[in-house]
């Protein structure tokens, strides 16, 4: 089972603070915290945690935290050779987090910013040999829609993580056989209205609509809808005791997605696995300790059908 990821890779640099300051006032007290992160790095990990061949391409800067990236994913067993290395830096988010949980959240781009139409091309190849490709939205829209057009054209099946959310042109949409979008989402890639008075339903009929595939809707603790060519149904969230950090459970959910795909099972089942991957995440503490393995999922929904 192999899988190509496209996307990104950052690091978050948080501080915590007492409150946020006021502009020119500066404000002591902080407690700082520093990890690895990006959609599509999350992604790629916890699809090879779950038992796949991955390949990922992103672009990283010739620094110290793009030197901790090639660790992190060689310890992961993570294929990064087509990594993209430029003279720009890593991308970095800076966040500060007040007592109440209120975040602000400034992000550098950096290298991904370089990460353009050609720089999808080296990898072709490993998209083609995927069973199925992964692609975020967190790089520039040229650089997914490279991805994604490759897809289409070496017949391997595309999912798109639309997150973060922008409006899809029109000849984007064709590329995409499975769309995973949330209920914030899904109106953005749209073009909808705030006020558009869809349902959950109606949103993902047109989501359909538009890319002649498959779509799931991600409702947090209401579950998933998924809308296929059988038609559409719920797919319940899995309660667990007690939500800790919810941050990469979204990660967790796409990189299950896939590898269940990839596998061969139905998209409704494999929905089901993804949701197990989702609120395992939930109940741990950052992104990549919450990561499942197969092993820490139900055994009944980890095992491959």
């Amino acid at each position: 089972m192999k899988i190509a990821v496209v996307g990104s890779y950052g690091v978050g640099l948080t501080m915590r603070v007492p409150r946020v300051p006021a502009p020119g006032e500066t404000v002591s007290g902080g407690a700082f915290q520093e990890g690895p992160g990006g959609k599509g790095s999350n992604q790629a990990i916890a699809a090879a945690r779950l038992g796949a061949d991955v390949s990922f391409l992103t672009a990283i800067g010739a620094d110290d935290f793009g030197r901790a990236a090639t660790t992190l994913w060689r310890a992961e067993g993570v294929d990064a050779e087509h990594v993209v290395t430029t003279s720009a830096p890593t991308m970095v988010g800076f966040i500060l987090v007040d007592p109440s949980g209120e975040n602000c959240i400034s992000i550098a781009p950096g290298a991904l910013d370089e990460l353009d139409a050609a720089s999808i091309e080296p990898f072709r190849a490993e998209i083609a040999a995927a069973d199925i490709l992964v692609v975020s939205m967190e790089i520039p829209l040229a650089a997914a829609t490279a991805a994604l057009r490759i897809g289409r054209e070496v017949g391997t099946p595309t999912l798109l993580n639309p997150a973060p959310a922008q409006e899809l042109p029109d000849a984007v949409w064709p590329l995409v056989d499975i769309i995973t979008p949330n209920q914030t989402e899904a109106p953005v890639l749209l073009g909808l209205a705030p006020d558009h008075g869809l349902t959950d339903a109606e949103l993902i009929t047109e989501l359909r609509r538009r890319t002649g595939g498959s779509a799931i809707l991600t409702r947090g603790g209401r579950g998933a809808l998924v809308s296929d060519a059988d038609g559409t149904a719920e797919v319940p969230a899995l309660r667990v005791e007690k939500v800790v950090d919810t941050t990469g459970a979204g990660d967790s959910f796409t990189a299950a997605l896939a590898v269940a795909i990839a596998e061969g099972r139905s998209l409704r089942d494999a929905a089901q696995f993804a949701a197990a991957a989702g609120a395992h995440a939930v109940t741990i503490a950052g992104v990549i300790p919450s990561l499942p393995t197969r092993d820490q999922l139900n055994p009944e929904i980890g095992s491959t059908r």
